[in-house]
């Protein structure tokens, strides 16, 4: 069974309330609930935090490394800023799938370059709530490859 370790970044906290009409009208708690149950359906768990600290993020990066096979992130607005987020990923050295609701290149420009990309195995954004379970299934079929 793999573990997969899924980060939430800034403001993500706020989904369902904060600009439907970009993020949809979904709650984190009913993101989290369905990569639960399609976590289950691959036959992996899925450790979920959310923070808008980047410190809190950067640490459970680096806690991952005894407890996960891989990480599953939307960083939010970090994505576009964070070097040390980009770094500690690369530290750990552990598969890693980037997320976004939206699709970042269709968005402000400053939004269009990402920090976590040069160090995922892959980037799924624009599909609202199924790119947490595209990137989740993506994730752990890139596990199962032997």
């Amino acid at each position: 069974m793999y573990s997969i370790l899924v980060l939430h970044g800034p403001n993500l906290n706020l989904l369902g309330k904060r600009e439907p009409g970009i993020y949809g009208s979904v709650t984190l708690e009913q993101i989290n609930q369905k990569l639960d149950q399609e976590a289950r359906s691959l036959q992996a768990t899925v450790s979920v935090l959310q923070s808008n600290s980047e410190g809190v993020l950067i640490d459970e990066i680096h806690g991952a490394l005894e407890r996960h096979h891989g990480i599953l992130i939307n960083a939010g607005a970090y994505t576009h800023t964070s070097v040390a987020l980009r770094d500690a990923i690369a530290a750990v050295n552990l598969p890693t799938v980037e997320v976004h609701l939206s699709n970042i290149y269709r968005r402000e420009s400053f939004r269009h370059h990402s920090y976590i990309a040069s160090v995922a195995i892959g980037q799924i954004s624009g599909f609202g709530v199924d790119s947490y379970r595209l990137g989740l299934q993506a994730l752990v079929n890139y596990l199962k490859q032997p």
